[in-house]
């Protein structure tokens, strides 16, 4: 998977962005894993998941709509 760009992210749909979402975590898991085993070959790519998942979070936060307290 490539690098994301925040402006990336911002163009998909909402659908795209909770599909991503599963298999950055699903990818997340499994490089835990690996590092457990000690058979991560990049581990600089356990946080650029992370990171993506908290920039996905974000978009999808502010795209829900405002509720209001009565």
């Amino acid at each position: 998977m490539t690098k994301n760009n925040f402006a990336d992210l911002k163009g998909q749909t909402d659908e795209g962005l909770a599909g991503q979402l599963s298999e950055l975590k699903r990818e997340q898991f499994n490089l835990r894993f690996q590092a457990a085993t000690g058979q991560l070959e990049k581990p600089g790519r356990i946080r650029e998941v992370r990171r993506t998942i908290a920039r996905i979070k974000t978009l999808q936060s502010g795209r829900k709509p405002q509720q209001t307290g009565a």
